[in-house]
């Protein structure tokens, strides 16, 4: 695939992988990217997913039409990008690898060498010239690995992301950029919100026309709409105005009460109600509505004087990632000592910004005239600045 005169695809698409990074469900498979830029120097960026190292070369060979590559360019040692670069090395032993310093440490422990004949170390700004193609390095540690890199290159503009603006499927699959990506984000990134807007900063000096991910389609066009997406969720704000009732239910009450709220703030004018069971949904689809929308309302059993474990993981998930500057309500069940709701209020009692519901509901075994006024009140809470 052609991305300008100069720089080609050379990745691939696995659609036999059915968890990324052994958690995460992709139905429409994962690309794994990687690019060649040809000029007076030729540099590859990038590896792929060790199982398609096949593949791989024959797209460089197929790329460069007899040519050998200059330099590999490795931004992220994660595995899906760095499992060929001993293959790479081995066929072509001419080429310099360029990396940063704590990537030539990760190289060590993964392949039991830095390639220390051949490694050019780089850092914050420094330059590469391929020719007419000069590229720039910029650091991005902790996006998401302390050892990240990504590259500029000044000719045509392209800014080469690393696992910034990725996102799930393979390059194929006909699906929404925003909804996989978000998913991406929140599960993988969500938690170095603050490192992402740190390199969001020194992108914004960049006159950047194209971005290549390591995973997902390439950007071309509407590239404000993609970093202002990238802004708002690494700054923790609310993407959309709406509610996501999150639950778990043993015996089907809880459930009664999460349906009939989410149809009480549907009829109260909320813009948006997303309800998720916890035990059977997507978890990672759960965290990102969570992170998507304004309000959030978590409605557990009360389960060994603790949670229904769901909930907690669902919360760990949540705090983990640095959830904030949300509206938290609760609903809880218990039959004879429930503690749902105080449970989850601790869990969430460090999480910043958040403002809790002044109504919760409390169900004492199954729903009775009291805990449905308390459903009422609470929608109506949660509804206020839509009446």
């Amino acid at each position: 695939m052609k991305i300008t005169n100069d720089i080609k695809y050379v990745g691939v698409n696995d659609r036999k992988i059915d968890l990324f990074e052994g958690q995460y469900a992709v139905e429409n498979g994962m690309a794994y990217n990687s690019y060649v830029i040809t000029d007076e120097k030729i540099a590859v960026m990038d590896t792929v997913d060790a199982n398609f190292a096949d593949e791989w070369l024959g797209n460089i060979e197929n790329a460069l039409g007899g040519k050998t590559p200059d330099y590999l360019i490795v931004q992220h040692m994660e595995p899906d990008h760095s499992a060929n670069i001993k293959v790479f090395a081995e066929k072509y032993p001419q080429a310099k690898i360029v990396s940063s310093a704590k990537a030539f440490v990760m190289m060590k422990q993964f392949f039991g060498t830095d390639f220390s004949d051949r490694q050019i170390v780089v850092g914050e700004g420094d330059t590469l010239s391929l020719g007419k193609h000069e590229l720039t390095f910029v650091t991005a540690p902790m996006v998401h690995w302390p050892e990240v890199i990504v590259t500029y290159d000044k000719f045509d503009k392209v800014l080469f992301s690393a696992d910034g603006f990725g996102k799930f499927g393979a390059l194929d699959a006909d699906e929404d950029w925003a909804c996989e990506a978000r998913r991406y984000y929140f599960g993988i990134v969500g938690k170095y919100g603050v490192q992402v807007q740190n390199l969001l900063k020194k992108a914004s000096a960049l006159d950047i026309k194209i971005i290549c991910p390591l995973h997902g389609p390439v950007l071309t066009e509407n590239l404000g709409y993609y970093i202002n997406l990238y802004d708002v969720w690494s700054s923790y704000k609310p993407e959309n105005d709406g509610v996501l009732v999150a639950y778990t239910s043993v015996y089907g009450n809880t459930k009664k009460a999460a349906e009939m709220l989410a149809e009480q703030l549907k009829e109260k004018g909320c813009p948006k109600v997303a309800v998720c069971d916890l035990a059977r949904d997507d978890m990672a689809e759960a965290v990102e509505d969570a992170f998507r929308y304004s309000k959030l309302v978590l409605a557990a059993t009360t389960y060994n004087a603790d949670i229904f474990p769901f909930m907690k993981e669902f919360i760990n998930h949540l705090t983990e990632r640095n959830y904030q500057n949300r509206t938290v309500a609760f609903i809880e069940n218990g039959t004879w000592a429930p503690t749902a709701a105080k449970v989850m209020h601790t869990m969430l009692s460090n999480s910043k910004n958040l403002t809790f519901a002044e109504n919760t509901v409390h169900i004492k075994s199954a729903l009775n005239d009291e805990s449905l006024a308390q459903i009422n009140a609470l929608s109506d809470e949660l509804c206020k600045e839509y009446k």
